[in-house]
């Protein structure tokens, strides 16, 4: 083998690495883009409710309220915006932390 083979060799090398490594980027941002499961950031939180409407908002007068209110949370509640305890299910399916929100008047 002469000098000439071992230049030709060598640059015959860099470009099979060059085009494994392209290869190899390519296919890894294929994977993240279409098959990667990690797409917390891009999921719905809201599975069902008023699907119909550009944004859910549910108001209510304070004094309608009573002495306690207790607000669903996680979305998951059949009597929206009223907690059933939906969250408890979830939870354990998911191991999320979310709880309802609780509204009570101050005690005297």
């Amino acid at each position: 083998m002469g000098p000439g083979q071992n230049s030709a060799v060598r640059v015959e090398w860099i470009a099979a690495v060059s085009l494994a490594a392209g290869a190899a980027a390519v296919g890894y941002l294929a994977y993240k883009k279409f098959l990667s499961k990690d797409k917390c950031c891009k999921a719905m939180v809201n599975p069902r409710i008023q699907k119909d409407n550009p944004k859910v908002v549910h108001a209510f007068d304070m004094e309608d309220l009573g002495d306690k209110a207790v607000y669903c949370r996680c979305w998951r509640s059949k009597k929206f915006p009223l907690c059933d305890g939906s969250h408890t299910k979830h939870n354990e399916e998911t191991g999320d932390n979310v709880g309802p929100l609780i509204i009570k008047r101050k005690e005297a």
